[in-house]
């Protein structure tokens, strides 16, 4: 398989929302997000990309299907709990880059598409002046029942990439789990990495 990974921007984000937000869903799905997913609400959501002048959408593309998506905006322009959680830190969030989501198809992963994803947000927000570029990973036990016994946390993965969890930097937003009747707000580390 060969996967072609281009950075969109302005106008050519439009385009490719309801395949996101369906990849979004699919992806989600597993651990550690269990995200049980609504297409209506991943398009409001995705919205704020298509609005925000400093948005990217990184896509993975086997042919023209999409099999990967990761996304980014400066971190002012994103849902205010994440923000929020830079509160009391020594980091101005109008310095921070935010890249939110990745999430690629379990075929397409081990190909190199994670740092592809990772150096064209890096390369959009360091042509936008950012200081840092930020991201979280949600938290959840390591007794939680849900687990699989083979899960590999990515927090090598993010060392290699330069970035560091920030003590006390922890957002916190809402989603249904699988199996759940409503929402309820989950813990999201953040990791921090200078541009």
């Amino acid at each position: 398989m060969s996967l072609r990974v281009e950075a969109l921007t302005g106008d050519k984000i439009a385009p490719v929302i309801a395949d996101v937000a369906a990849l979004r869903i699919a992806v989600f799905r597993d651990w550690p997000y269990l995200y049980e997913g609504d297409l209506a609400y991943e398009r409001n959501y995705l919205r704020a990309y298509q609005e925000s002048p400093g948005a990217v959408i990184v896509v993975a593309l086997d042919g023209e299907a999409l099999v990967g998506a990761s996304t980014g905006l400066p971190l002012p322009e994103a849902d205010a709990e994440f923000a929020e959680a830079f509160a009391g830190s020594e980091y101005d969030p109008a310095e921070i880059f935010y890249c939110a989501e990745s999430v690629l198809l379990p075929a397409y992963r081990g190909q190199g598409a994670g740092h592809q994803f990772f150096d064209l947000r890096e390369a959009h927000a360091r042509k936008l002046g950012f200081r840092y570029s930020a991201f979280c990973g949600v938290i959840r036990p390591k007794d939680h029942p849900a687990r699989p016994a083979q899960y590999r946390p990515l927090d090598a993965f993010w060392q290699k990439r330069g970035y560091t969890p920030l003590d006390g930097v922890v957002a916190h937003f809402a989603w249904r789990d699988l199996g759940d009747d409503a929402d309820s707000p989950k813990p999201l580390q953040f990791w921090i990495h200078s541009l």
